[in-house]
């Protein structure tokens, strides 16, 4: 592997150095790391380290991964057109003169963003001095920063084919997912992980979570719903987020209703589960297609809207449903939710079509491209 050495020179057979920039949600810091491992397996000497403002998961999940953060400050992304980006707000260019000192000391061969807060103050910083970058977006309707960043490099990596004409070089690759996910045989492991969840081993199992953060919106239905889910048997894994909390009037031998404020290992929620109820984030419906998941999807109604345009394949193939924020109610729980996970034949053609969708192989994609970049810079 060819790599650059701290003073500028080009070293023969130096450990490739990679610097991730997407933090704030799990949506951005899961494909940054899906990433990092296909180019560990690639080779071993490979080196990872990460950008992250202080407020985000990436502070935890990263480390977890045995890979270094550095901090940036957060910024709030501009909006507007995409040609507006020399009039950014100043935080952001400090962020990016920040976001250049730590390239200045670790001297990456090449810079890897994945939008966000993070990468904008990255594609700055990383083209003021010369390194190559790479913009991965992964939902329907690109973020500014990606917008922008788009513009700077040749190497744009996007998730559908919607958004191939979107951005300017985006070639396609889908959205990078964990090898324990790419690789999950729910029925192989269902039973062992929903034991090790604190669930029972036969029951009708709902998986709900809003995202890293929560969703209030879903745990108000859900607290709402739960009797009447307790009633028809049905055990619920509820990820509330952050220091949410749901109150569940439970009675003795009520099945099992699990609440915890985030999931780690996600790949053992996804196997115990039988139908999931969330928010479709770019990442969620990625990894619920790779595993073949039946969902209810409540899009976030805020940002941009992207939210119900990436569930929208797997509604169209009959995968999912998707029901707005503002009509998520008890009752649309105690019926729609309530009637799915109980109704095994549907939950079956639905997991059919989700398989149909999955891809697995978007983290050797990606690696093959960030590997074109830092030879060629």
């Amino acid at each position: 592997m060819v790599a650059v050495a701290a003073t500028g020179t080009r070293t023969v057979n130096a450990p490739l150095h990679v610097l991730l920039a997407g933090g704030g949600t799990a949506g951005h810091v899961e494909p940054s790391l899906a990433l990092a491992g296909a180019l560990v397996r690639r080779d071993s000497s490979t080196v990872i380290s990460a950008l992250g403002t202080s407020g985000g998961l990436e502070t935890r999940l990263v480390p977890a991964r045995g890979y270094q953060v550095h901090l940036i400050p957060k910024v709030t992304m501009p909006r507007g057109r995409p040609r507006d980006w020399t009039r950014v707000p100043s935080g952001v260019w400090a962020a990016a003169r920040e976001s250049a000192r730590i390239l200045d000391e670790l001297q990456p061969d090449v810079v890897v963003g994945f939008g966000g807060y993070v990468a904008l103050p990255a594609y700055l910083a990383a083209r003021r001095r010369k390194i190559p970058f790479v913009v991965h977006e992964a939902n329907a309707r690109p973020g500014v920063a990606n917008r922008i960043g788009a513009r700077l490099t040749s190497y744009v990596a996007v998730s559908t084919p919607a958004t191939v004409d979107a951005l300017p070089h985006a070639r396609l690759v889908g959205i990078p997912l964990r090898r324990s996910i790419a690789a999950l045989d729910r029925d192989e492991v269902r039973e062992k992980s929903r034991l090790s969840l604190g669930l029972e081993a036969e029951r009708p199992t709902l998986l709900v979570f809003g995202g890293s953060q929560g969703a209030q919106t879903l745990n108000r239905a859900m607290e709402a719903a739960a009797r009447s889910l307790l009633d028809r048997g049905v055990q619920v894994l509820h990820a509330v987020g952050g220091q949410n909390e749901v109150h569940v009037d439970r009675h003795d031998g009520d099945p099992p209703y699990v609440a915890m404020a985030y999931i780690d290992q996600m790949e053992l929620a996804y196997a115990a589960a039988d139908l999931v109820l969330s928010r479709s984030g770019a990442m969620t419906c990625a990894e619920i297609a790779a595993v073949g998941l039946p969902a209810v999807f409540v899009p976030y109604p805020h940002s941009n809207g992207e939210q119900a345009v990436n569930a929208e394949p797997l509604v169209n193939a009959g995968a999912a449903v998707m029901v707005r924020d503002d009509e998520l109610s008890p009752i649309v729980v105690e019926h729609l939710v309530g009637g799915l996970v109980t109704d095994s034949g549907e939950l079956g053609v639905m997991a059919a079509a989700a398989r149909g969708l999955g891809a697995s192989d978007a983290d050797e994609r990606l690696a093959d491209l960030v590997l074109t970049a830092a030879v060629r810079r």
